[in-house]
């Protein structure tokens, strides 16, 4: 088999597990196997087949490392909706308590606590934010 064949073979794996990890390292490793297919399409030798994937997979991951794509998201577990499903959903607050109250949520007890930003009147309130066993709310 031509070593451009195993070359794309060796990517189109590459790509298929990337799709199972769901990062895009992967993918740019799979860009730097491509390279090698094209430069053993042009008949160059093994070691400048394996320069030539080496030099692109690291190129484009240092690459895909400084864009927007690479950089990991800081967010706080304890306000991301995505994380935690209790973030916005509503609570029935009777009376407050110097800026806390006790609330029944989801068949249980639970210790509320006013955001800074809201006013402390008998009402429904939003989840803003949990943390351990106090939900943090606000309007």
């Amino acid at each position: 088999m031509a070593d451009w064949i195993m070359w794309l073979a060796a990517a189109g794996v590459l790509v298929a597990l990337e799709l199972f990890s769901g990062t895009f390292y992967l993918l740019m490793i799979a860009i730097g196997a491509l390279a090698g297919a094209l430069v053993a399409f042009l008949r160059i030798d093994l070691p400048g087949q394996m320069l030539a994937a080496a030099v692109v997979g690291i190129v484009a991951t240092v690459l895909l490392r400084r864009s927007r794509y690479g950089k990991r998201v800081g967010a706080d577990a304890a306000r991301d909706p995505n994380v935690n499903l209790d973030i916005g959903q509503t609570v029935q607050v009777t009376h407050w308590d110097n800026r806390t109250a006790r609330v029944t949520y989801r068949g249980a007890l639970w210790d509320v606590e006013l955001a800074p930003d809201a006013v402390a009147e008998a009402g429904i309130f939003h989840i803003r934010e949990v943390r351990g066993s106090r939900l943090i709310v606000g309007a």
